[in-house]
């Protein structure tokens, strides 16, 4: 399943009535956009108890192609690496 702006806009505005749904949105979009700046900046992003985004960089070098055995050079690039909280691993996996 998953889940989209508009999702997380309508589940917000139908738990909190008393704010406005343009206030809502202008929050959500705050939030992202800070979430995003963080990582390009190479922070780590952490919403506690739910999980982190840890950006990591990978070495540029000399790779093969498992394939052909082929050997390729590719330059550095960024990654992020996504760990569920333990708290949420558990409602995840837990037995109903």
């Amino acid at each position: 399943m998953s889940i989209n702006k508009s999702d997380i806009l309508n589940i917000l505005a139908k738990n909190y009535p008393n704010f406005l749904k343009k206030d809502l949105s202008k929050i959500i979009e705050i939030f992202i956009s800070e979430s995003k700046n963080a990582l390009k900046r190479g922070e780590r992003v952490e919403f506690r108890d739910v999980f982190t985004l840890d950006p990591r960089i990978q070495k540029e070098g000399i790779r093969r192609n498992p394939k052909s055995g082929e050997k390729i050079f590719v330059k550095e690039k960024k990654n992020i690496l996504f760990k569920m909280s333990k708290k949420w691993t558990d409602k995840i996996n837990e037995k109903k």
